[in-house]
């Protein structure tokens, strides 16, 4: 089976589209930065780090050091799919940072976002 092709994207190429999109709606980058580190445990230097290096998304999340366990309540529909129904590992955590995204776009407050 062949891989999707956002799998060998690198993140890099599309971090600065969330920030974009959170600024355009009158949030910050900042706040993108956190919503990644909580959902991936990366710390500042380290998404820094990975994204200097241009990792892939797939490797993005493979080599993330603690990814939150209260992604799992993370739901809703992100470019038509429902996230939760996504079976494939690295496909729904890309998608539950999309949907992050979106709700910080949308002007949801961050401890809603983050789950809290």
């Amino acid at each position: 089976m062949t891989k999707h092709k956002i799998y060998t994207m690198s993140f890099a190429s599309v971090y600065p589209l969330y920030v974009a999109k959170a600024e355009k709606k009158g949030r910050t980058k900042t706040e993108v930065d956190e919503i990644i580190l909580w959902f991936t445990g990366y710390s500042q230097e380290e998404l820094e780090a990975q994204i200097e290096k241009q990792i892939d998304f797939e490797n993005f999340f493979t080599e993330a050091p603690a990814l939150n366990p209260s992604r799992a309540l993370i739901k809703g529909v992100v470019c038509g799919v429902r996230v939760e129904d996504i079976k494939e590992p690295i496909m729904k955590e890309i998608r539950h940072l999309d949907k992050l995204i979106d709700e910080l776009a949308k002007g949801k407050a961050m401890e809603k976002i983050l789950r809290k």
